[in-house]
């Protein structure tokens, strides 16, 4: 291994391990704001979905064959299915989707 990996690695665990225990530093009573509460509550889901939206769009050969995957998927989710459900349909529909647009 070079030096230059090593010193990658231990500046991303150094960033990883300060992303974990700064707020746990900063936070040590409990916090009584219901905004602050309800504004942590929903960061991971505004982050996960903020990294796994763009890449939905480039998962396919076409953004249109992504998008109608999206779109099964957003349909199956508000009606309640389950994740395999959802993820299995979504990937069938752009699937089919691909199918079609290389047939036409």
């Amino acid at each position: 291994m070079s030096l230059r990996l090593l010193i990658y690695i231990a500046v991303m665990a150094g960033v990883t391990y300060m992303v974990r225990m700064l707020p746990m530093m900063v936070f040590r009573r409990k916090i009584r704001s219901q905004f602050v509460q309800s504004f942590l509550y929903y960061v991971p889901y505004a982050v996960l979905g903020a990294m796994t939206i763009p890449a939905v769009f480039y998962a396919t050969g076409s953004v249109l064959s992504a998008s109608i995957g999206l779109a099964a998927a957003f349909i199956l989710a508000f009606f309640g299915q389950s994740l395999i459900v959802v993820a299995l349909a979504a990937s069938g529909a752009a699937f089919i989707a691909e199918l079609v647009s290389g047939w036409v």
